[in-house]
């Protein structure tokens, strides 16, 4: 039963009876009691009020938008968005939204970022050399020949003073000569004016110095001034103790003045000459402890110190040497033998990190993966500093605290297509795109992936691959062709078997890898591998 009642200023509206004995009005959303008294119905006051609609998002976290309600290729429907709450449902423009079921399919691992040192052990391959400062070559200054050997092999060890060979040089024969003629001169002019026993002793002195100009010891020459007779020929010896590196002399052999006949080297200590990257060469600094591993003693390791930085770089190798001294008291270390060298480099300040495999590093920019909640993931352009065996420091971009992805986030770049929502940073939201009409479809859903239907002709369960020949793919203007897919989860594999016809989607993951994000197998019939797919 209906009644018009007067409300207000003498508005007529028509009512309804309700159970409860009141009437319902639906304009004025009220119920009037049969006493007379009034409520309004707070419920359908809500109810009336339309929130407006601003797009329809993907239900599956992709940045792909529509401004009317469709549905995804699965045949799930694209979920509203209402104004005012685009901020607490999207968060972030470029949020990444994966199922809770998804996440732990793909093994996605969360760690905080934290502060602390930054410490980090370069590592880097050696050589062993001989200290070039105990490096001693025996070059007579005068002419001769050698006329005996007492050390006739290379490798031989010497010790300091002990005779290496015997030369006959006619000049230092004459130099012994005149210096015994002078000498008598001096004695026979003892009687005679001043400046005559002064110019003998100069001649005297002259030929004294002759004979040590050419490097003849001391008690050499005092035994032959001692001596009155010319000795035919000189023993030179050894001036260190060490090894016999190099020897070119040979019996009989004429030698000229300067020529190399003996190279010896001390090997009481040597050098190692490290190669280091140069991105870790402003880290390394002389005085530093370093540890030395040899290949031929896997169970000992060796220490030193850094003493030289050397101030070029290897254009080949785009490395820089740096300089180790190792001592080698028992002989062990060989020059030409190869080194694994350690040079640890400690931070004293503290600074913001994540681990190494929290980056994604595209080449032109480094992106990391932040959780704001469960299957909720913004991805941030970062600004990176130095870095440890396992850490890397963050100069902008994350927060100290904030949950950052470690394990699988390339997973999830495959799976949500992270490089549409990258495209985005930077850019106006949803919303914005949303309101010009279908701008915003036509342009999101071109960067979601790509589409292709093909014949699997090899399958590679170790490493997560897929060799197929498919036809035409018109979104990168490709021909037909076979080539190799990495799956982004292995269970895409499961029940596959080469000659079977699929359609498959994939995605760019990296410059050249492409990645399969979904499959699903056709029959024989419907299968044709020329056909290509938007």
């Amino acid at each position: 039963m209906t009644t018009a009642l007067k409300l207000g200023m003498a508005a007529v509206f028509v009512a309804t009876l309700t159970a409860s004995g009141g009437y319902w009005y639906g304009k004025q959303q009220a119920i009037v009691h049969k006493d007379g008294s009034a409520e309004t119905n707070t419920l359908a006051k809500s109810a009336s009020e339309a929130r407006k609609i601003l797009f329809y998002r993907n239900p599956m976290g992709l940045p792909d938008t529509s401004p009317t309600p469709k549905k995804d290729p699965m045949g799930m429907d694209y979920i509203p968005v209402y104004e005012g709450e685009q901020e607490s449902t999207l968060g972030s423009a470029n949020l990444i939204r994966i199922s809770t079921d998804k996440v732990q399919k793909l093994g996605v691992r969360v760690e905080a970022a934290s502060t602390q040192a930054l410490n980090k052990t370069v590592r880097a391959a050696g050589r062993i050399e001989p200290d070039e400062r105990q490096t001693f070559t025996i070059a007579p200054k005068f002419e001769g020949y050698v006329e005996r050997l007492y050390v006739n092999a290379t490798g031989q060890p010497v010790g300091k003073g002990q005779p290496l060979f015997d030369v006959y040089s006619p000049e230092l024969v004459s130099a012994q000569r005149e210096y015994a003629i002078a000498s008598q001169g001096v004695d026979s002019l003892k009687s005679a004016s001043e400046e005559a026993q002064r110019g003998m002793r100069e001649l005297a002195d002259s030929s004294l110095s002759r004979l040590r100009n050419w490097d003849i010891s001391d008690e050499q020459i005092t035994a032959l001034t001692q001596s009155t007779a010319t000795r035919r020929t000189l023993t030179l010896r050894s001036p260190v103790s060490g090894i016999v590196t190099e020897k070119k002399a040979v019996q009989g052999m004429r030698f000229m003045p300067g020529e190399m006949l003996y190279q010896v080297t001390n090997l009481a200590s040597v050098w190692v000459i490290a190669d280091v990257f140069e991105q870790d060469i402003g880290q390394i600094r002389t005085g530093a402890k370093a540890t030395v591993r040899i290949n031929a003693y896997p169970e000992k390791q060796f220490s030193g110190a850094i003493t030289y930085v050397y101030p070029t770089l290897k254009s080949e190798t785009r490395t820089v040497p740096v300089r180790v001294e190792l001592s080698n008291p028992h002989g062990l270390l060989k020059p030409g033998m190869f080194a694994q060298v350690e040079l640890p480099v400690d931070s004293k300040r503290s600074v913001l990190t994540v681990p190494t495999s929290a980056v994604i590093d595209s080449g032109t920019r480094q992106i990391i993966l932040v959780q704001v909640q469960e299957g909720r993931f913004d991805p941030r352009e970062v600004k990176l500093g130095a870095r440890s065996d396992d850490r890397i420091e963050v100069l902008e971009g994350v927060r100290d605290g904030e949950m950052v992805v470690v394990a699988a986030n390339f997973l999830i770049d495959a799976e949500s297509n992270l490089k549409a929502a990258i495209g985005g940073l930077g850019h106006s939201g949803h919303g914005a795109a949303a309101s010009k009409g279908g701008s915003a479809e036509s342009k999101t859903t071109a960067s979601v992936g790509h589409r292709a239907e093909g014949k699997i002709e090899d399958i590679d369960t170790k490493s997560g691959s897929l060799t197929i020949a498919h036809g035409p793919v018109s979104t990168l203007k490709w021909p037909a062709m076979t080539m190799e897919f990495k799956v982004a989860n292995s269970s895409l594999l499961s029940g596959l078997k080469p000659g079977m016809s699929l359609s498959f989607e994939f995605v760019e993951r990296g410059q050249g890898e492409w990645i399969i994000t979904a499959i699903k197998p056709v029959t024989a019939s419907a299968a044709n591998p020329h056909t290509g797919h938007n």
